[in-house]
């Protein structure tokens, strides 16, 4: 126990530091898209986030909107647990054969309009898995999609600025 005690006064915290030469731009795009979210539905924007079969690297990325230093409920996007209450669905991974049907499900309770985000580059076009023989394939194979961020894992700011293009009725696929 000594032992791990004086490593850490030599080392130093284990911890990594925040992003902080993102952090203007973070607030600057999550606050368009809050103006833009109001002006297009005279509200904040409600989404729910939807795991089709990924590795899970998209959905730290997308977690990480919701953490103390992105903090984005502050600008009117809130995460929403039923999707009929959501306008966005954002999809991560390739979807599965096991996931089909609940995707399915999932964008039928999404109340119109609604738009689909295809988060990541296996929600895209399959990324690492396409070909296997447990996926169906990208997300547009099962419903449709309205914009495709790409990155393996596109990170929080590469969201934002995607959901900002959509809002604002910007272009269908976005890179990181």
């Amino acid at each position: 126990m000594r032992k791990i005690i004086l490593e850490s006064f030599i080392h130093g915290p284990l911890t990594e530091r925040s992003p902080g030469a993102d952090a203007d731009a973070v607030a600057e795009y999550a606050a368009a898209l809050e103006r833009a979210a109001r002006r297009r539905f005279g509200r904040s924007l409600a989404i729910r986030q939807v795991d089709a079969g990924s590795c899970n690297g998209c959905e730290l990325e997308i977690h990480a909107l919701s953490n103390a230093f992105y903090d984005v409920e502050r600008f009117g996007l809130r995460f929403v647990a039923s999707p009929r209450h959501a306008d966005v669905l954002l999809v991560t991974g390739p979807v599965t054969r096991n996931m089909r049907e609940a995707l399915e499900r999932t964008w039928r309770a999404t109340p119109d309009p609604k738009w689909v985000v295809a988060v990541g580059d296996c929600a895209a076009d399959g990324g690492m898995f396409a070909g296997s023989y447990a996926c169906v394939g990208a997300v547009s194979a099962v419903v449709p999609v309205d914009l495709h961020i790409r990155g393996c894992p596109p990170g929080p700011t590469a969201l934002l600025r995607g959901l900002l293009a959509l809002v604002q009725g910007g272009a269908t696929d976005h890179a990181a």
